[in-house]
């Protein structure tokens, strides 16, 4: 059966299969010429329209006005809730190819449908780390937004884009992006759902729109955590045998149970991330820091963490935030101890996080007046065999390693420490002494 791109080309090429005229197409209810307009796709015909061009036809209305039958779309529509759940729940190379073959099989006859794909595919790309890919998959997606509203909406591909530029390093063009996601989000005046949640959270990462990103924080209230993931797996494997018994109703039933089941525990972790940030930049902020807000935050993050075993390595993070609003509070005793179950979360771990840790334990030496030599070498062992790219995490552990080395009285360890801090934001001197701070707060 044919299925060309339009509703045009398919009524105008089964008639044509049937040796049919547009005046017998059209029969006593219709004009010939109103078949002529919906074929050359200045009509769109309405549901009862298209309901009695099918049955003169021989095909279904479902086929008429997508292109595929009832049963291909019920299947396309399994196929896209399957790769979601390889998305969040599997493995993202994996929902990325089933992405990428919905894709194909849709082609430009199902335009709708490909774009929901193309964007499935880009969120793979993203959830991979192939951030250079993912970008360039979110601008062509926001491209065709624009010109075709009707298939994508802009707001979700800004945030995206605002998340990956922000994880990319370009933090001007992340800003931007935030902002524009701002003026639409202050326009429909929205603060909850998952939209709302994953603006605040690329907002919070890029440390602008500080305002809407509380409001979504006291919106949310207290956090609460549960794993379900056993139950999302269950779910899940039996939407697959029910497909397997070409139940496909069914199964597609059993996938959104399963999507349903999962997304409770996806919005308590990005809330818990933002919470989490929120802590850290109030605690950065040396005047009129709300401490107890920020204790608040990074206590109700932790829990969150540490209720899913996945996020070990963000628990971990959220730990050592805790434990500096603990020392900027006074309470080096707390401190100290979570900045050691950190450090217990992170044995086998080198990097940013562990390396923070340690600096939190060398401050508390300090200002014990004991000696924080033993931890800030640490630090600096931890900092220098990172893996990772440089970036502004560890620009700021370097800084930070920087300020503690002067504490300790060694001005070459901190004019070295703050040569890389420069480095980690992509600056290189080679003036001793140089200072990050004014970068670095940029």
């Amino acid at each position: 059966m044919p299925s060309q791109g339009t509703i045009g080309d398919r009524v105008r090429g089964l008639r044509l299969s049937r040796r049919m005229s547009q005046a017998q197409l059209a029969g006593p209810d219709l004009s010939d010429s109103y078949v002529s307009l919906i074929e050359s796709g200045k009509r769109t015909p309405t549901p009862v329209v298209a309901r009695l061009l099918a049955e003169r036809l021989g095909c279904t209305t479902e086929f008429l006005l997508h292109g595929i039958e009832p049963r291909q779309r019920i299947d396309t529509e399994l196929g896209l809730r399957h790769a979601e759940l390889e998305l969040y729940h599997g493995d993202p190379a994996v929902a990325g190819d089933r992405f990428g073959d919905i894709v194909k099989a849709a082609g430009e006859d199902n335009a709708m449908l490909a774009a929901h794909a193309r964007l499935g595919r880009a969120r793979a790309l993203e959830a991979q780390g192939q951030i250079g890919r993912a970008v360039e998959a979110y601008e062509r997606l926001r491209r065709e937004a624009a010109a075709h509203p009707e298939r994508l909406a802009d707001l979700p591909l800004t945030v995206a884009l605002c998340r990956c530029y922000q994880r990319a390093g370009d933090m001007l063009r992340a800003r931007d992006l935030g902002a524009h996601a701002l003026l639409q989000v202050d326009r429909l005046g929205f603060v909850q759902g998952e939209l709302a949640v994953e603006l605040a959270l690329a907002l919070v990462e890029t440390e602008t729109g500080l305002p809407y990103v509380e409001r979504v924080l006291s919106e949310a209230g207290v956090l609460e955590a549960c794993d379900r993931s056993s139950e999302v797996l269950a779910l899940w494997q039996a939407s697959v045998t029910a497909a397997e018994g070409e139940d496909s109703a069914l199964a597609v039933q059993l996938a959104d149970d399963a999507l349903a089941a999962g997304r409770s525990a996806r919005m308590a972790v990005r809330y818990a991330r933002i919470a989490m940030r929120w802590a850290r930049i109030t605690t950065a902020n040396p005047e009129d820091a709300d401490l107890d807000r920020a204790n608040e935050l990074a206590t109700s993050a932790t829990g969150v963490f540490a209720a899913f075993p996945a996020e070990a390595l963000e628990h971990a993070r959220s730990l050592v935030v805790l434990s500096h609003v603990r020392l900027r509070s006074g309470d080096t005793e707390s401190a100290v101890n979570l900045a050691d179950q950190a450090l217990d979360l992170l044995v086998s771990v080198r990097g940013t996080t562990a390396a923070t840790a340690h600096l939190v334990l060398a401050e508390v030496a300090l200002a014990r007046s004991e000696d924080a030599t033993p931890s800030l070498r640490r630090a600096q062992e931890l900092l220098e065999s990172n893996p990772a790219a440089p970036d502004r995490e560890s620009a700021r552990a370097w800084r930070m390693l920087g300020d503690l080395w002067g504490q300790a009285g060694s001005i070459d360890q901190q004019a070295g420490a703050y040569r890389r801090a420069l480095e980690a934001v992509g600056i290189h001197v080679n003036i001793p002494g140089s200072t990050a701070s004014a970068v670095l707060t940029r």
